[in-house]
């Protein structure tokens, strides 16, 4: 993953795609509010999970392929859009369902969750280092490499436990056999506003991938794919820490944590000279994991087990669809606000989503209730705190 999404906004500004950008990264919006509902019910109910994984990374191969072979031979960005969204359809799912896969192995994902996902922390970074080392941060060589990538993983799964999903003896509506009951999650208030408040925050943090290579490079600094992984490192240190701060702080503090650290990240990138901007950059993963995969784990302890993956996926729409979505779009929009005559405002861009940033930290910290006691497992229940 980090082989494609961090290098794709400048191979497609080396290859003239510039105006597409925003909707190249839109199109994994647009799958994520199709997909991931799908294939998790599927996982929950008809075929098992490392199955349903299997035929989704081999699908992503071949559509990275496809793609990367689009843009190099100079063909229409009308088709190499379709094939960036045929990309995002297959991909869209498989994070939420690799998820759902390690947690049901884990005895306490409240312990036990955070180190194991810091290796997918620094799969990402090994990613965009190999992508840097073939000097390809511009070239579609790192769409083929990350295609590749994709293949070991098809591999990989026949290694991983494939339990069946537990069989169901109701008969199924269609909005079930879509996974759009998992909308039943929204009824109870704490998980409504966790919900909202990471989809609102994948807003601002939309601009990340997209626009953070774009500055560095305004900034003379080469080889971004190498660059941006400082935010994979703390974000591996952050990963290894949740354990500890989830025992010790409420789930209220660890997500507004995470939060304050996302108003800091952008306020540094809008001061538009080097550490300042770098610093942004390594904020980065303080923030994206104090507040994502938090929220993760606060599904995996709050809702039904048999509802896991469905719960993952509702997460993956809610962030991956609605935010991304508006996210794109919308940090797209305000690229091209703070641009005139061919340069760029940085600091009017990157101040304006920390102010963003600022005002969902308020609204958190006014509408989620929780639990006096410090964050624990209690006994599983679907749709209550």
């Amino acid at each position: 993953m980090g082989a494609w999404f961090v290098p794709l906004g400048t191979v497609l500004d080396s290859n003239g795609l510039h105006a597409l950008k925003p909707y190249a990264f839109a199109s994994s919006a647009i799958a994520a509010f199709i997909s991931p509902l799908i294939f998790g019910a599927m996982a929950d109910r008809h075929i098992a999970p490392v199955r349903v994984l299997r035929w989704l990374a081999l699908a992503t191969s071949a559509a990275m392929l496809m793609t990367a072979v689009a843009i190099g031979r100079g063909a229409s960005p009308w088709l190499i859009l379709a094939f960036l969204q045929l990309h995002s359809l297959c991909s869209a799912p498989t994070w939420g369902i690799s998820t759902s896969i390690v947690l049901g192995r884990l005895s306490d994902s409240r312990r036990q969750f955070g180190p194991i996902r810091a290796l997918g922390s620094l799969g990402w970074m090994v990613g965009c280092w190999l992508v840097s080392a073939l000097h390809a941060d511009a070239s579609t060589t790192a769409c083929y490499t990350a295609a590749l990538v994709w293949l070991l993983v098809v591999v990989l799964t026949y290694w991983l436990p494939s339990p069946a999903p537990p069989k169901s003896s109701e008969r199924l509506t269609i909005p079930q056999r879509l996974g759009w009951d998992a909308l039943v999650l929204l009824k109870s208030h704490d998980h409504r506003v966790v919900f909202l408040t990471t989809a609102l925050f994948a807003i601002p943090l939309a601009a990340f991938y997209p626009y953070a290579p774009t500055h560095l490079r305004a900034l003379g600094l080469e080889r971004t794919a190498a660059w941006m992984t400082l935010g994979q490192v703390t974000e591996i240190i952050a990963m290894l820490a949740l354990a500890t701060l989830i025992s010790r702080l409420r789930l209220k503090w660890t997500v507004a944590l995470g939060l304050t650290f996302g108003v800091i990240r952008f306020a540094l990138c809008a001061m538009d000279s080097h550490i300042p901007v770098l610093a942004g950059v390594t904020l980065h993963g303080f923030s994206f994991t104090l507040v994502y995969i938090t929220a993760q784990i606060y599904l995996d302890h709050r809702v039904d087990p048999s509802w896991r993956v469905r719960a993952q996926a509702l997460f993956s729409v809610m962030t991956s669809g609605v935010g991304n979505l508006a996210g794109y779009l919308g940090t797209g929009w305000w690229f091209n606000f703070s641009s005139a005559a061919g340069q760029v405002n940085w600091t009017l861009f990157w101040g304006g989503l920390s102010t963003l940033v600022a005002l969902i930290l308020l609204f958190f910290l006014a509408t989620y209730r929780g639990k006096k006691a410090p964050f624990r497992q209690p006994t599983p229940e679907l749709a209550s705190h």
